[in-house]
């Protein structure tokens, strides 16, 4: 088989979608060597960053070519699907069997087969938490990439509902291919540790949560519920670090860092370098991710796979990831946030049962097994 696949979001996006497409393409490619594959990358930063940015380190597979193109991602978004120019994917790639787009959105595809992986239709179900542009755009892409697809992955069952209920596929053209946990995210301890505390000024104590800033992930009750945790516990030590870049909307979440008492007690590390993120999630006491709606929801995944116990929304696709190895509330409930919270700080017995029920749901999930299933989906396209 000829496979082009758009590697754009892989090479340029640090954490999110490009974390995903890194993981999975780098497994795939250790897995098939027979496929001919050609990958291509919008405005990159030149092949041999490139190769190393997406995750296939510094092996050479000979059946992997990667073609960095002259126009950026913005200018070719903008002529395929705003402008919706017939600038055929096979200009870049030559010909093909079968085309793969990891990131929501098809070009304009000649002859080749084409499939596309739908992450989440957030902008749907939770529109309120997007800005109006970017809303309209997936309002308008999405639906027409699912309808022109031969066949659709969702990374959960939850999502594979939503594009069936939202956009009227049929079921029969979905495949649901969970994600990984790279085997990185593990226990550990030592001078690793004391290396990224020192790095970002770590308290002692802390809370963690990790995403993007923006409306969906839930910060700002986040923040309030942590309010009420501080107050409730006598000489309370804990703090809470937030781990993301700034994405939209996040006004009222700075708000909330401003309430009085809370300032030096909330701390936004901003984008944390991806090689740190398993030191951060075994330094915190509890992983907290209350977000208001998952496509998969990676992060609590990550956290278990560490020993932190986790508590997280029981919304979307998150009770389908963490199955009973988290404890679950509703993210709109800011009390009972504050007292799950609670509980695991002040439990050790939950504490351990939910570190080690977290590490054996982990055990479940792996980047291997998901090139395994999507292989065959190729198989299955063609």
């Amino acid at each position: 088989m000829r496979i082009g696949l758009d590697f754009t979001a892989a090479a340029q996006q640090g954490g999110g979608i490009g974390r995903l497409t890194r993981n999975v393409i780098g497994a795939l490619a250790a897995l098939d060597r027979q496929n001919e594959y050609r990958l291509f990358v919008a405005a990159g930063r030149g092949r041999d960053e490139e190769w190393k940015v997406g995750g296939l380190g510094d092996v050479h597979y000979p059946n992997f070519k990667l073609r960095t193109l002259p126009l950026s991602d913005h200018a070719l978004a903008v002529a395929w699907h705003r402008l919706r120019l017939p600038l055929f994917i096979e200009l870049f790639t030559g010909k093909l069997d079968l085309f793969h787009s990891p990131d929501f959105t098809l070009p304009p595809v000649f002859r080749a087969r084409t499939l596309v992986t739908v992450h989440d239709l957030s902008f749907l179900r939770v529109p309120e938490c997007f800005p109006h542009g970017l809303r309209r755009y997936l309002e308008s892409a999405v639906p027409r990439a699912v309808r022109r697809a031969d066949h659709i992955i969702a990374d959960s069952h939850n999502t594979r509902r939503d594009v069936v209920e939202l956009l009227g596929a049929p079921g029969a053209k979905i495949s649901v291919i969970h994600c990984g946990v790279e085997p990185r995210f593990r226990p550990l301890s030592g001078e690793a540790l004391i290396a990224v505390r020192r790095k970002y000024s770590l308290p002692e104590r802390f809370i963690l949560s990790l995403g993007t800033i923006q409306p969906r992930k839930n910060y700002a009750r986040l923040i309030k519920a942590f309010g009420i945790l501080n107050s409730q516990i006598a000489n309370c030590k804990l703090h809470l670090v937030i781990a993301g870049g700034k994405g939209w909307l996040y006004e009222e979440i700075l708000a909330a860092f401003e309430r009085p008492g809370l300032k030096d007690r909330v701390h936004f590390l901003g984008f944390v370098d991806d090689a740190d993120l398993p030191a951060l999630y075994n330094l915190a006491e509890l992983f907290a991710f209350p977000s208001l709606y998952e496509g998969f929801g990676l992060p609590p995944l990550e956290a278990m796979a560490c020993g932190t116990p986790v508590v997280c929304s029981e919304t979307s696709s998150l009770p389908e990831v963490v199955g009973d190895a988290a404890l679950m509330v509703d993210p709109l409930d800011v009390e009972g946030l504050a007292q799950s919270m609670r509980r695991v700080i002040e439990d050790g017995s939950l504490r351990a049962s939910l570190a080690a029920r977290g590490l054996e749901r982990a055990a479940a999930f792996s980047w291997p097994k998901a090139a395994e299933e999507l292989l065959k989906v190729y198989e299955s396209t063609l």
